[in-house]
Order: structure tokens, then sequence, then C-alpha cells
């Protein structure tokens, strides 16, 4: 499988107390330099759940269809390094302008 910063895929994502894994849409955060030297993926989380979506850090996909999603969809800032083998296929990529405003919530999450 190749993984692509942007692309949206459907993963085993696990909880942050690592008791479980739920299997929900993520977005590839990290980028070809890592994938050249490192096995696995690092992942942000996706959800449904909108409404929970308030903190300044998350962000309400504008075009949620363009990239693929079946339903309004979140960006919550929630990484996961995972192994490819946890990625159970690609849904699709994020439009630019939801490119844009994700990797603006990634510098404020990391104060970079």
């Amino acid at each position: 499988m190749a993984f692509q910063t942007h692309d949206v895929w459907l993963v085993k994502f696990p909880f942050s107390d690592l008791s479980t894994a739920k299997t929900r849409p993520a977005i590839v955060v990290s980028g070809d330099v890592y994938h050249q030297n490192e096995p696995d993926v690092v992942f942000a989380a996706l959800t449904s759940n909108v409404a929970a979506a308030t903190n300044s850090t998350d962000y309400i996909l504008k075009d949620w269809q363009g990239a693929g999603l079946k339903v309004p969809t979140a960006f919550k800032p929630l990484l996961a390094t995972l192994s490819p083998s946890c990625a159970v296929f690609r849904i699709g990529r994020l439009r630019p302008l939801d490119v844009q405003e994700v990797s603006q919530r990634l510098r404020v999450m990391l104060d970079s």
C-alpha cells in the first residue's frame, strides 16, 4: 500500500487508553520523508460527531464528500502511529481548502 499525506483511509484507530480500537476514517499526516525511513504511518482521527468538534484545533471538513466520506465529518487532532496493516482501504483525499485548515490545526496543536 502506498500512503500519501492528506489521503483519507479507513483504519483501526486505537482509543487513547489503548483498551480497544475503532475502525474509523483517518487522515495520513506523515509525509514522504517519514515513509521512506519508517515502516509505520501517522494518522489523525476523523469523526462523524461534528457537534463535538468545538475545540480550536477541531475542524469540520467543508468538502467531506469530495474526500470520499459519506457523512459530514470533522477533524480531531488525535494522532496515532500505526502499522500499515491497520489500514483497511483508501477512502479518498482531502480537498485543498480542507488540507489548508487541517494543516493549520496541526500546527496549532503542535505549537509549531
